[in-house]
């Protein structure tokens, strides 16, 4: 797949929304770079659909569309024309549009101020969402990858960790929005989730070993989950003042460990 207009958007998209997946994405291999910028600009125009209005029915509607337009996709006809859509209809197989929908599903959690259930809940919308992402990335460089297996498991435990790691950086957007975003607020309780997501991280050197040269660019958009993590055990009170971060310094030492 080769850069065109569509994907120029994508990847303007990307760099505006996104910036941690978007300098992931800039230390990948040119030839990953275009399918990984329409599918985390897929990403940033579902995850913000929500947020663009108050009106619960008008953003059940926009969710909707990106549903209908993966339904297209799947189907094998003709997608709908859009900046996005089409350059995603290019590379995205039938299973791929599924996994895809259920994280469109998953977002639906973002439009209303409900609290998630309980903790399966929670865990479930970052593998519908993060993980569920990480995944499709990592099929599309790699259509010989094989789902439900140690593989899967393995990218997915990076997905939910690096989920969990972004979703603690926007607690304290969500609470401004008026939303409850953990099922328990207690430090003690957070440093256990941090905790949990960082014993199942794989290793970086043993993911991309796993995943293989094509796919191991899915997972680089990981490069600074261990960190933030850890930095939630040391301290979770970081969470709710909004001090999760890396140094740039730092952060470029990650990029570089994990692309």
């Amino acid at each position: 797949m080769s850069f065109d207009a569509d994907v120029t958007a994508c990847a303007a998209i990307v760099e505006k929304a996104d910036p941690d997946r978007f300098a992931a994405v800039m230390a990948s291999p040119v030839a990953a770079r275009p399918v990984l910028f329409v599918l985390y600009a897929f990403n940033v125009e579902v995850s913000r659909a929500p947020w663009l209005t108050q009106e619960t029915m008008i953003a059940e509607m926009r969710l909707q569309w990106w549903r209908d337009a993966l339904e297209e996709i799947g189907q094998g006809g003709q997608a709908r024309r859009h900046e996005v859509v089409t350059p995603l209809s290019r590379f995205l197989s039938e299973p791929a549009t599924q996994v895809l929908d259920r994280l469109v599903a998953a977002r639906r959690w973002d439009i209303y101020k409900d609290a998630f259930e309980d903790a399966a809940h929670f865990d479930n919308y970052l593998n519908e969402t993060a993980a569920g992402l990480m995944w499709v990335a990592a099929c599309a460089l790699d259509p010989d990858l094989t789902p439900q297996g140690t593989v899967e498991a393995m990218v997915r435990a990076c997905g939910r960790a690096t989920g969990l790691a972004r979703f603690l950086q926007a607690v304290p957007a969500l609470e401004a929005h008026n939303r409850i975003p953990l099922v328990d607020g207690r430090a003690e309780a957070i440093a256990d989730l941090a905790r949990t997501a960082l014993n199942a991280l794989p290793a970086p050197k043993l993911l991309k070993r796993t995943l293989g040269e094509a796919a191991k660019p899915a997972i680089t958009e990981a490069f600074l989950t261990r960190s933030l993590l850890k930095q939630v055990v040391q301290d979770p009170r970081r969470v709710a003042s909004g001090q999760l971060q890396v140094h740039p310094m730092r952060r470029a030492a990650l990029l570089w460990r994990w692309s």
